[in-house]
């Protein structure tokens, strides 16, 4: 077989044994291949156009490079160089950790995630949410936030959250080999006029979103069209991998066209993306260049106030974990805002807004440039409609005790020294929060507003590689190649197919 650049997506559920409880959780698994499909039950698949094909039970069969199923009774063939993502349905082999990230494809099905999951994942905590008969994976809270200089606020809606006896419950779990700490949880619980939606920006101002308008093109630098990828918040992910294109280049452009009325001068761009599962990897790989003085660069973020901004500047220059919002004008392409990076694993709607004022005609074009392997990009829509009033109730947590019982509230209610830490995979909290009455005609959005930073596990020794990160400090666009580079050597190693 070849060596083909693909994305794996599964449906992910599992049982947890202390609570018997149900959880399931969606998420993406990106970018290595799957090293032998002709062995997976592929349940779907995202083709190369950006098509999402469900296949009948019990699935998709391969031989050679041609992929055999039936979809609603009918044949389907395809060949395997026109398959962009996978949907993979695995049985359970272990049981080993009691919180763990498996797959399912229906209720009660419960499957093992892919092996590059246990080798790249670098996350946030996961955060499930009671929907009246199970915990759903819900929000991803402070991504990137990996350093207690670097803690901040998140704002997530929690789509899955409902009300069981008068409270809204929620369970947050550590599934990576890092240490979490939150230091603040608290519901927003918002009713707004029936047919909006209520979506954050990235500083937690609410904007209500009435008449979104999709995209009318996007294409990338080289002409490829990407509007099957991009025009709607789906299963259907544009996510580049950590590989050059044909020009050597690991930057794409991507063009967004949308329409724009007469006389408007203000626009929220509604944005679904998050970080790339390789680029939330890249973290913990860059951190360990730093060998020995991992601790005091730690210290040095904690500290200074210009090593922050010293930190932000070259993430905004490097977009690795922000993305320009470029806005097309009579003088050319300006930057008139930025999209942050999330947590690897769930993407939540976020509003940017941008002026628009200097824009001439009935179209606004929007450019990203994000770099090859860091981000993957759902859906973007523009809203021209003014925010309307909202009611927000914000509702502190009754109760959160954790996995072994201990009571964790007062590290929870309030911004301060205290942390409900969780040093340990499986480390788990249930946290309970009292659900106010909902005001009639009104539609419901409950947004969870955390604070919090992670830890990565690094080995703190050996000599700094002070030549790649000098480079990757300083030279535009090394840190990309430094991604695209260990990208080669994971697949080279046996974990990319052959």
């Amino acid at each position: 077989m070849t060596k083909r650049s693909m994305a794996i997506i599964l449906l992910l559920g599992m049982t947890l044994p202390f609570t018997g409880c149900k959880v399931r959780t969606v998420q993406h698994l990106t970018p290595p291949e799957v090293p032998h499909p002709e062995t997976e039950q592929i349940v779907g698949i995202t083709t190369a156009k950006g098509e999402d094909v469900k296949f009948d039970s019990p699935g998709a069969s391969v031989k050679g490079d041609t992929l055999n199923a039936s979809v609603n009774k009918a044949p389907f063939q395809i060949s395997l160089s026109q398959v962009q993502r996978f949907w993979i349905l695995r049985q359970e082999v272990s049981k080993a950790r009691t919180i763990g990230l498996v797959a399912a494809v229906a209720v009660g099905t419960v499957v093992v995630i892919a092996a590059v999951v246990a080798a790249t994942k670098q996350s946030c905590p996961f955060v499930y949410s009671w929907d009246g008969k199970q915990f759903v994976f819900d929000a991803e809270p402070y991504g990137g936030a990996i350093s207690r200089g670097l803690e901040k606020d998140d704002y997530s809606q929690l789509e899955h959250l409902r009300v069981d006896n008068g409270r809204y419950r929620l369970k947050i779990t550590n599934e990576v080999d890092e240490t979490q700490l939150t230091n603040f949880m608290e519901l927003w619980v918002v009713d707004h006029p029936v047919g909006t939606h209520v979506v954050p920006d990235i500083q937690g101002k609410l904007h209500t979103v009435e008449a979104p308008q999709s995209l009318v093109s996007a294409r990338d630098q080289e002409g490829h069209d990407l509007l099957p990828w991009l025009r709607a918040t789906d299963r259907v992910i544009w996510e580049q991998p950590a590989v050059a294109d044909s020009h050597g280049n690991l930057q794409n452009e991507i063009v967004m066209t949308f329409p724009k009325p007469e006389g408007a001068t203000q626009v929220k761009l509604v944005a679904n993306a998050a970080t790339g599962l390789w680029g939330s990897y890249m973290i913990k790989k860059m951190v360990e260049l730093r060998g020995r003085d991992v601790g005091a660069w730690y210290k040095l973020i904690d500290e200074s106030p210009a090593a922050r901004d010293q930190l932000f500047a070259w993430e905004l220059k490097e977009q690795l974990y922000a993305l320009k919002i470029y806005v097309e004008e009579p003088t050319g392409l300006e930057v008139r805002g930025f999209l942050p990076g999330t947590g690897p694993f769930i993407s939540k709607d976020r509003i940017v807004p941008l002026d628009v004022s200097r824009v001439r005609g009935n179209q606004l074009r929007i450019s990203i440039r994000p770099p090859a392997g860091f981000w993957a990009l759902n859906s973007f829509a523009v809203d021209y409609s003014r925010d309307q009033s909202v009611s927000v109730n914000t509702v502190a947590p009754l109760s959160a005790r954790d996995s072994h019982d201990k009571d964790v509230l007062p590290e929870l209610l309030a911004s301060d020294d205290r942390y409900y830490e969780m040093p340990n995979m499986g480390d788990s909290a249930d946290i309970s929060f009292p659900a106010p009455p909902r005001r009639a005609g009104m539609d419901r959005t409950v947004i969870l507003h955390s604070r919090g930073y992670y830890r990565l596990h690094v080995a703190e020794g050996g000599e700094p590689d002070l030549a790649a990160f000098d480079a990757i400090t300083n030279v535009p666009g090394a840190a990309a190649r430094f991604a695209a580079n260990r990208f080669t050597e994971w697949q080279a190693a046996g974990h990319g197919g052959h």
